[in-house]
């Protein structure tokens, strides 16, 4: 049990391409989502990369012509998710799990100093699915943790992510304990924004010198390294 005041770390994961691969799926679960939301066929997806599921989800449907209104998202979304339960099994069996990230995860579990959860732009009930069928869910602390539908600003959700921690925890986590590890320029822009550490990781399509350029100190060429990774966050 870890004691409170032990704490001294709040590492917040991204999900997509920093922990683990859908494998084409989450495009997928929009064309089969589109059509069950807005009663016309799938058309196009909006760019994803290190997007809130609320910001994407907004675009989507004005690429069909639809005008985001809240219940034209509200749709959207609860298609969305139906997708994704509809086909947990087949998650399951095509998705990975990215190498090193489940060893990553252990490590700092058995750090008595570190708190994980998540910052993602998944929709909460997508994130638990995908996390749960890969085996992931079991190191992280899903509910100190921030999701595609509380904000679709991605910085905004650091801050969420935070009072969130400090309410189930009641331990206040400052700026400079509170590290985002993600994978695209848009993770270090979240983080940047917030006021937090950032340890982004090339395992997504931005390489270590688009992360380097976009401001990231520290940037790892995936997650293989646990010692180091380890050591970064505790720096």
């Amino acid at each position: 049990m870890i004691a409170r005041n032990e704490l001294r770390r709040l590492v917040l994961w991204d999900i997509d391409h920093t922990l683990l691969q859908s494998r084409g799926m989450g495009r997928e679960m929009y064309e089969r989502a589109v059509p069950m939301a807005i009663g016309r066929p799938f058309q196009q997806l909006a760019d994803v990369s290190g997007r809130t599921e609320l910001d994407i989800i907004a675009e989507t449907l004005k690429l069909h012509g639809v005008e985001p209104t809240d219940e034209a998202i509200g749709k959207l979304v609860n298609a969305l998710i139906d997708s994704y339960e509809a086909g947990r099994d087949e998650f399951a069996s095509r998705a990975r799990v990215l190498p090193g990230a489940r060893e990553a995860l252990e490590a700092l579990e058995a750090e008595p100093t570190v708190h994980q959860g998540v910052l993602t732009g998944n929709l909460r009930a997508v994130a638990r699915i995908k996390l749960v069928a890969l085996g992931l869910e079991q190191f992280l602390d899903l509910e100190t943790s921030s999701y595609g539908d509380d904000h679709a600003d991605r910085a905004e959700l650091v801050a969420i992510a935070r009072e969130r921690a400090a309410l189930q925890l009641d331990k206040q986590f400052g700026r400079g304990e509170t590290v985002l590890i993600g994978d695209t320029t848009r993770d270090v822009a979240a983080a940047q924004a917030a006021g937090v550490k950032i340890i982004a990781v090339a395992s997504g399509r931005n390489s270590v010198e688009d992360l380097r350029a976009a401001g990231a100190g520290e940037v790892l060429p995936d997650l293989t390294d646990t010692s180091e990774l380890v050591q970064m966050i505790k720096r």
